[in-house]
């Protein structure tokens, strides 16, 4: 398939860059494209370049990561519409393209509605990210010639996409023949199913929690959509939650396997050695360099459950617990998506201690989600894991989210979605009934205006079971919780100034933060200045009580989180082109 679908990327540009009846030489003719199956198959092919593929930084951009430089979107006074980008056409009009040619009777009708409806997903999903990115926008449901009006013409509103994004997806549900795909590289049926609960989970929130758009009377409508699509995964008895290996490592195992975990993974970007095909997980995730020295803070990790499935926080001494202690006993995913503990690492076939590094994190929380173990792969695009896009744990969280939105779940709900993952996380009680009591830390933290229990634990349960994997940013749109990207970047707690700490309890000191004078306590420690200013400029990295207290990481640079953020503005270059299309409230 790969071998294919580069070869026809390159029919693609043809179908979008040249003139519409034109037949190019040294090609395939429109007649050899939509004539037979495996014409129309190959051009549906071109499409699955929108989606995500082998990217493992799509969190970057969230209230939970800690980052290199502070993203100029949430910096006070910094973004504007001359650096939005995004409002691009080009995969809508390959789309489009294919939509209005897919007509050729040669081939049975049967046959080209399964194309059709593959065209429609890719549809559905292109212009779902572009609601989320600027709310409003045209639809254009043909390919255009330059001198179209349409080009030229207003934005439509918000409730029209959206009902002829819910028509597209749910003709790809309808009419998509295969339930299942064993290589996990292609859409089916139930990827599709999949797609309407994510659109419709997102729309009906945002709907929900909105209130200015003046559309909160539909969203339990959407919500009711979202629920019924996933349910209709849960019922296919196709997927299942992967659980080989036990609660200490089943779940990362899904993220670091070359081939995709077919139980659980539903479509994925795969990789491929022979072909060159890779992904760069392990150069972003380790790098000093390269990439956003991305790790989680602390607030974040404070809201991983202990294993008895109660919250950490209850315990009165968790603002002062060192790292090595405050990681243990906890949700066994944990430890699959930080460095912790007894985590080791491959050199040179060899296994080495691997505790987290301050050439790399500022928090101390660092990543291992995405990363392969052996040393190797740390260096350019090596690694050979699959990235999951779509996976059946998702599809339980959409469930149990629009059923609680809705007032609706019960107790059997919740044994077989938000049950189900924290039993593969180890936790041990909380698992076949809803919670009655609201975590006031979580509460408190993150969702001031939640007073259900219920609403409270999916929103927990879907950031750790999530994180790290494209949803974070769009949940707190969603959710209208903006403002959590204002959240102090914290890490974990230091003691005392020039006091060594063995973070993984080898008997080995790794790291020492100090002011002032570097002290000298062993060649094999990090040494970290938490000085107010280093060679006369402000240091980003300190201790929230200057000699001692949880880290904290580029707080001296200002962020400032309003409404009108909700919606990106409409690049500026493109509002010069036509004026028309207006500006998103709030940006100039």
């Amino acid at each position: 398939m790969k071998k294919q679908y580069l070869w026809f990327l390159l029919l693609a540009v043809f179908a979008v860059s040249c003139e519409l009846e034109q037949t190019p030489v040294s090609t395939a003719s429109k007649e050899a494209v939509f004539g037979s199956e495996s014409g129309l198959q190959l051009y549906t092919n071109s499409f699955y370049s929108i989606l995500p593929n082998r990217s493992t930084s799509l969190d970057a951009l969230s209230d939970y990561m800690a980052v290199k430089s502070v993203n100029s979107f949430i910096q006070k006074g910094t973004y504007t519409s001359q650096l939005s980008t995004g409002w691009s056409w080009t995969d809508l009009r390959n789309i489009n393209y294919f939509i209005e040619n897919n007509k050729d009777p040669k081939v049975p009708i049967d046959v080209r509605k399964n194309y059709m409806a593959i065209a429609k997903f890719f549809r559905a999903y292109f212009y779902f990210e572009k609601v989320k990115r600027f709310g409003d926008v045209p639809w254009i449901g043909k390919p255009l010639t330059v001198n179209d009006p349409v080009l030229y013409g207003p934005r439509d509103p918000r409730t029209l996409i959206m009902d002829s994004i819910i028509a597209d997806i749910d003709y790809a549900c309808a009419n998509i023949k295969s339930n299942s795909e064993a290589t996990r590289s292609l859409v089916t049926k139930y990827v599709a199913y999949a797609l309407k609960s994510r659109i419709c989970l997102f729309e009906g929130a945002f709907r929900k929690y909105h209130p200015e758009l003046g559309l909160q009377a539909s969203a339990p409508a959407f919500l009711e959509l979202s629920a019924t699509a996933a349910k209709d995964v849960m019922n296919s008895g196709l997927y299942s939650i992967y659980t080989t290996g036990g609660p200490g490592k089943s779940y990362r195992i899904v993220f670091t396997n070359a081939a995709p975990i077919a139980s659980e993974v539903m479509l994925a970007s795969i990789c491929d050695l022979t072909l060159s095909v890779l992904n760069d997980a392990n150069w972003y995730w380790t790098s000093g360099t390269y990439g956003d020295k991305a790790s989680f803070t602390r607030s974040f990790i404070n809201t991983y459950l202990n294993l008895d499935g109660t919250p950490y926080t209850n315990n009165p001494a968790y603002t002062t617990m060192l790292f090595k202690e405050e990681v243990k006993n906890r949700d066994l995913r944990l430890k699959q998506t930080i460095r912790l503990g007894d985590y080791k690492r491959i050199s040179g076939g060899l296994q080495v201690p691997a505790p987290p590094l301050f050439s790399y994190t500022f928090t101390g929380y660092m990543p291992i989600k995405w990363t392969l173990d052996d040393m190797y792969y740390d260096t350019r695009d090596l690694n050979i894991n699959s990235i999951a896009m779509f996976r059946y744990a998702e599809v339980l969280l959409n469930y149990a989210e629009a059923r609680a939105e809705l007032g609706t779940l019960t107790d059997a709900d919740w044994a077989s979605t938000v049950g189900v993952l924290r039993t593969r996380g180890g936790i041990t009680a909380g698992l076949t009934t809803k919670p009655v009591a609201v975590d006031t830390y979580l509460q408190s933290v993150y969702f001031p205006n939640i007073s259900d229990p219920v609403i409270l634990e999916i929103r927990r349960e879907r950031g750790i079971e999530l994180c790290l994997e494209g949803f974070r940013f769009a949940d707190l749109l969603r959710w209208k919780r903006g403002e959590l990207m204002n959240q102090e970047w914290n890490g974990f707690y230091v003691p005392a100034l020039s006091t060594a700490m063995d973070l993984n309890e080898d008997g080995i000191n790794d790291v020492v933060f100090y002011q002032g004078t570097k002290p000298s306590l062993g060649s094999s420690l990090t040494y970290v200045d938490v000085s107010a200013t280093v060679s006369g400029k402000t240091n980003p990295q300190l201790l929230i009580n200057g000699t001692s207290g949880e880290l904290t990481w580029m707080n001296n640079i200002q962020r400032l989180w309003e409404d009108k953020m909700y919606f990106y503005p409409i690049p500026q270059t493109d509002l010069i082109t036509n004026p028309n299309l207006g500006q998103n409230p709030g940006w100039q």
